[in-house]
């Protein structure tokens, strides 16, 4: 699971988040109720704006609930005893997928 995060991008609507998931908008609406870590905006109709932060933290718990197979409790406890950390080591597996991908691409081209 990686998503190309535009730089130029600063809110994402739920149904990009959700497209870019392959999930419904109303598993990111309960993941936004459950998980503390996530702050989304909301514009003048009430709609959810997502920041890059926030997708990147979104990205996170579906590694820990979807990909990892925690009941949402268990990734509430493991992002809150270790945020940072795991926080690390979701960089350093998103890393690792994206020079896999490369190499398997330049494997292709030979």
């Amino acid at each position: 699971m990686h998503i190309e995060l535009s730089k130029d991008k600063r809110y994402y609507s739920i149904g990009e988040v959700a497209k870019a998931f392959n999930v419904n908008a109303s598993l990111i609406r309960f993941w936004d109720s459950e998980f503390d870590i996530l702050k989304p905006k909301k514009n003048a109709k009430g709609n959810r704006m997502f920041t890059p932060e926030d997708v990147t933290n979104l990205q996170l718990i579906y590694h820990l609930v979807k990909e990892r197979g925690f009941t949402l409790e268990g990734a509430k406890t493991h992002l809150k005893e270790g945020q940072k950390k795991t926080l690390d080591k979701f960089e350093i597996i998103r890393k690792l997928e994206s020079i896999k991908t490369q190499l398997i691409d330049i494997k292709n081209e030979l």
